[in-house]
């Protein structure tokens, strides 16, 4: 990963800001974005001190002209692209009946709309350099979550995307990868949305128990490196994946059930 170009979003915390650390490890040139430009620039601060190569663009992704920005700024400092992970998004937790409509479009205007801004900017320079293009996923795009409509919605239009994505450029070298970690101990679940749109505030899952934003960010460096089209996280992550092919029924009942026993539920 000597001198690479990599664009990670949602730099700021969890899977993303393990991201940036991993590939300035690795001797990558970073370029970390988000909107909380504080934090970002604490994240740089010591990373410098490292003599690691990173770079701070603030940016809201639901914003086209951010995502234009980020690009712009990149190719002014460095020249190149080499990889973009879209990795910045939102969740929720309520259902649907109870929720405000602008909860769901500001999950589709963040989590699938900067995927899509992002990468239609940086496409002619991944092109150039055959590059990668990554989105994070989820296990919800693979099967819906009830008390997630917006989330699993928007991380369903993620996948299409970007299968389609990759479907057109067979033949012209650019590598996509959609990598779908399963419950990961990060901040998503803190800062997701309520009903009325406010922030949850708390996560209602034991994240002790769950898989690290560092091993997530490995695994997925990994599958960026061996150009794999998509890599399924945790061990029940790939069994609803596949389950879900052959019993779909059941694993309806199955999420149902694991989802209503959560603190606090929604629905039970």
């Amino acid at each position: 990963m000597q001198n690479k170009i990599v664009i990670i979003t949602g730099a700021n915390s969890g899977i993303g800001k393990a991201l940036v650390e991993e590939y300035a490890q690795l001797g990558a040139k970073v370029v970390m974005a988000a909107r909380n430009l504080a934090k970002l620039e604490n994240i740089e601060k010591e990373l410098l001190k490292k003599n690691f190569e990173v770079y701070t663009v603030q940016a809201d992704v639901s914003k086209e002209e951010d995502c234009k920005n980020l690009i712009n700024e990149t190719i002014k400092k460095y020249g190149a692209i080499d990889i973009l992970i879209n990795n910045a998004g939102i969740s929720m937790r309520a259902i649907f009946e109870d929720v405000d409509l602008t909860v769901i479009k500001q999950l589709m205007d963040i989590n699938f709309w900067g995927t899509v801004y992002c990468t239609k900017y940086a496409l002619p320079y991944l092109l150039k350099s055959k590059g990668s293009v990554v989105g994070i996923s989820s296990i919800a795009g693979y099967k819906g979550l009830p008390g997630r409509t917006g989330y699993s919605s928007s991380k369903f239009a993620i996948q299409g995307f970007l299968e389609t994505l990759r479907i057109e450029n067979l033949k012209t070298g650019l590598h996509v990868l959609i990598a779908c970690p399963g419950f990961t101990a990060s901040n998503i679940r803190n800062t997701a949305l309520s009903k009325d749109g406010s922030m949850q505030g708390e996560s209602p899952l034991n994240e002790g128990k769950l898989m690290t934003s560092k091993e997530v960010a490995k695994r997925i460096i990994k599958a960026i490196d061996k150009r794999k089209d998509r890599i399924v996280m945790t061990t029940q992550g790939k069994l609803v994946v596949l389950l879900n092919k052959f019993f779909p029924k059941m694993i309806d009942k199955m999420v149902y059930n694991h989802m209503a026993k959560e603190p606090d539920s929604p629905f039970k």
